[in-house]
């Protein structure tokens, strides 16, 4: 009896999983490309929302895709990059102000970035009057004012993990006359790899996902993300007209996040199993 319950409460899940995905796949291919003919089951097949996607003048998806996958590639690993370099600090090095700087990473990763959108949305107005090749519209500076959040959980995640690392092998290097960054590139990242690829992953889908920022910072139907652009295409009057293309939209921006997560989880595997090795 336990058994069978087990079995079918895995199963309700399943199906609570799984309908939500059949009825988008069934949008997605939905020859009408409307709402209000989507059913769960679909009546036709057709690859016309798609080519509509694509070929369409007034919504830009393709631009949309690049921009999203290069800003959230080269966030993501500026982030990673910047988390380790403090985490590795805070975990190595003793200085003044290291428990003063733990504490504030803390205090401030309570407050959700967007709580200064208003400081933000005056200084890049500034900014772009200054240097317009970093300022609202541009690829590059919504890459900024993501990394100025970097710092933060990030940070925290990483120097835990990097205290399990035994000191001796810091000790070992020096020894051998290794630097601290020949120590942080050569004997410490390897070590950790498995949070890197954890926290990339996280890293990536939340910059790909991101919307309340992008939505001010962006403006220019060229210069959007898929989360702005693909809300903008179910907004008002649009939403049982473009469901088609939106729902065909969504099954092309999980291909992204799905094959960093297949790239990533060969990193996360191989760690662990040398991380057993060597225990």
């Amino acid at each position: 009896m336990k058994l069978a319950l087990r079995h079918g409460f895995v199963l309700l899940m399943c199906v609570f999983a799984l309908v939500p995905i059949l009825f988008v796949v069934s949008a997605a291919i939905n020859p009408l490309g409307t709402l209000a003919s989507t059913d769960l089951v679909p009546n036709g097949a057709s690859l016309g929302n798609f080519a509509d996607l694509f070929t369409s003048d007034r919504y830009p998806f393709a631009r949309w895709f690049l921009n999203s996958v290069v800003i959230a590639l080269t966030a993501s690993f500026a982030s990673l990059l910047l988390s380790m370099m403090a985490a590795y600090a805070f975990s190595r090095m003793r200085f003044r102000g290291r428990r003063v700087g733990l504490l504030a990473l803390l205090l401030i990763q309570m407050f959700p970035q967007f709580l200064a959108i208003v400081t933000i949305f005056m200084i890049f107005t500034r900014v772009t009057e200054l240097y317009p090749a970093i300022g609202f519209d541009t690829v590059w500076g919504l890459m900024l004012l993501y990394l100025g959040g970097a710092l933060g959980a990030n940070t925290w995640l990483m120097k835990g993990f990097l205290d399990t690392v035994p000191k001796e092998l810091d000790e070992a290097a020096t020894v051998d006359g290794a630097t601290h960054a020949q120590i942080f590139w050569r004997v410490i990242l390897p070590l950790v790899t498995p949070i890197l690829a954890v926290t990339g992953l996280l890293a990536f889908i939340g910059i790909m996902s991101e919307f309340i920022m992008a939505s001010v910072f962006l403006r220019d139907p060229e210069s959007k993300t898929l989360a702005v652009g693909m809300f903008g295409m179910i907004a008002g009057d649009q939403r049982n007209a473009n469901f088609g293309m939106f729902a065909a939209g969504t099954l092309i921006t999980a291909i992204p996040t799905v094959g960093v997560f297949f790239w990533l989880q060969k990193f996360i595997v191989s760690g662990l199993t040398a991380g057993a090795v060597k225990g």
